[in-house]
């Protein structure tokens, strides 16, 4: 395809500013690129409404099929593919990784943009097992995160769990986490880069090892592979990553198991 490109990137958060996403796909299908690489289920989705014949590789979809990206993980169909987070047991794990940190745990809120049907059928169903109670609480970046903490401290929620991606830029990060350590809350988030910036822990899909796969979706698609035949991967590897010094500032005292287990340990 070499000769016909006119562009080739990948426009990974639009400078966080989310509400850019359909008129950056936009952008990019006028220009007839060869291949768009999205990450999140926003920028898929805004990707697949702006093009169904460029080819799109996806990253961190949590739930593609129900968000009607995909047909199936088996055959995709249409013109998306890649990599999905979705995994039988993550939202369980987090949750079992959030009891063995909060000693007492009883009430945890999920949090996100969007709390997709299927992670919160999953996440309930880990719920019950564990005795915990779950609260769901939806939030927009643009309108901050205030709302989101005193729906949260009205219901005595302990811990919460972050659901995706729901901050864009870093200064929107900040305002989460400083709101986080007002209220003493404990969180495990859905990546590292919040665990980096002061957040508890994480457990997520290995994000190198994620780009890498991309990677191969990619070659096959230059090499003349169809989207639609190239079946979509669950997560391979996984890490968690837990900050030392935001456990200290909540006073909590992480159990040897977990840091034995932990893959990064920030201090």
């Amino acid at each position: 395809m070499g000769g016909r490109t006119k562009y080739r990137g990948r426009i990974p958060f639009c400078g966080g500013q989310f509400e850019r996403l359909p008129a950056v796909a936009t952008d990019l299908a006028r220009l007839k690129v060869d291949l768009i690489v999205v990450r999140y289920t926003r920028a898929a989705l805004a990707a697949k409404q702006a093009t169904t014949t460029i080819p799109i590789v996806m990253t961190a979809v949590s739930d593609p099929i129900g968000m009607g990206l995909i047909a199936s993980l088996a055959r995709p169909g249409g013109n998306v593919t890649g990599l999905t987070t979705a995994a039988a047991d993550l939202a369980q794990k987090r949750l079992e990784l959030l009891k063995e940190m909060v000693p007492h745990l009883s009430r945890v809120a999920v949090l996100g943009v969007t709390v997709q049907v299927r992670h919160w059928s999953e996440a309930q169903a880990a719920a019950q097992a564990l005795g915990l109670t779950l609260l769901p609480v939806e939030v927009q970046p643009s309108e901050g995160y205030e709302g989101a903490f005193a729906k949260m401290a009205q219901a005595r929620t302990q811990a919460l769990e972050v659901f995706g991606d729901p901050f864009g830029p870093q200064e929107n990060v900040r305002r989460f986490l400083a709101l986080a350590a007002k209220h003493r809350l404990s969180a495990i988030y859905s990546g590292r880069r919040l665990v980096e910036a002061s957040g508890l822990m994480s457990y997520a899909p290995d994000e190198v090892d994620s780009w890498r796969r991309a990677a191969t979706y990619v070659d096959k698609i230059l090499k003349g592979a169809k989207p639609a035949d190239l079946p979509v991967e669950q997560p391979a590897k996984f890490e968690l990553v837990i900050n030392l010094k935001t456990a200290k500032a909540l006073g909590l005292t992480i159990p040897r198991s977990l840091l034995l287990r932990a893959d990064t340990v920030i201090e």
